[in-house]
């Protein structure tokens, strides 16, 4: 009986110690979490500073001064000057937010991210027969996932083409990006942002996905299955 007991207390000792170690995992894991969302509000601070703030300022002083000579000059700046204005405002809104994506849909907010990404790399999107629009919070994740992908793909791969499948079955829908880049080995990347961020998104809409495995020279390749019919917990939380 003694031994029993010994026993049955080293069990739970053992199951104590793993508990904490997962809670302490979570801890980090929301930590690093909480850091990445104040990094990324401080890029986006920093963007609107010293990008639209100094361009504000030069026009404000262009006004100021178009009653001087040179005054179709300074117009044609201050056009020219407002064009930048308003796409970098647009960049910056998405990235943020994908705003217009619950009026256009995930296929037409995707196809006009491969477009303004057309003179980095080719981008090939297929939408098989059938797709039906998804909730918003689904839609949402499955741009962010495209989007984080192709970004990781264009600053680290040097591929030249990226392709986009989607179709729908009876139980789930298939997403599957892929690149005909350097490839990367997945336990040497996989606590790096890109890859948490895309399996983040993936874990939220109760979905599983496989990456591929990758040879040198031969490109990356993600595969996500999402459920068709699932009840999220947040949907009133889109990003």
């Amino acid at each position: 009986m003694l031994a029993y007991r010994a026993f049955i207390s080293r069990i739970i000792k053992e199951k104590n110690t793993q508990h904490e170690a997962e809670v302490l995992h979570q801890k980090k894991l929301v930590l690093e979490n909480i850091k990445a969302q104040e990094e990324e509000r401080k890029r986006i601070a920093v963007m609107i500073h010293d990008d639209i703030g100094n361009r504000l300022n030069i026009l404000s002083l262009w006004l100021n001064n178009l009653d001087t000579q040179g005054d179709e000059v300074i117009k044609k700046n201050i056009y020219g000057q407002m064009s930048s204005l308003i796409d970098a405002a647009r960049s910056i809104s998405h990235s943020l937010y994908p705003v217009n994506l619950e009026s256009v849909g995930l296929v037409l907010y995707a196809e006009e991210l491969i477009a303004n990404l057309s003179h980095k790399i080719n981008i090939s999107l297929q939408v098989m027969p059938g797709y039906e629009k998804k909730d918003l919070f689904v839609e949402v994740q499955l741009y962010r996932i495209i989007q984080e992908f192709t970004t990781n793909v264009i600053k680290h791969s040097d591929a030249t083409d990226l392709w986009i499948y989607i179709k729908d079955y009876s139980q789930n829908m298939a997403v599957v990006i892929s690149d005909n880049g350097q490839g990367f080995e997945y336990e040497e990347v996989k606590k790096g942002m890109g890859i948490k961020n895309i399996e983040s998104r993936i874990q939220s809409m109760n979905a599983v996905h496989k990456w591929k495995k990758t040879f040198l020279n031969k490109g990356s390749r993600l595969i996500v299955k999402i459920p068709k019919y699932h009840e999220f917990p947040n949907q009133n939380s889109t990003d």
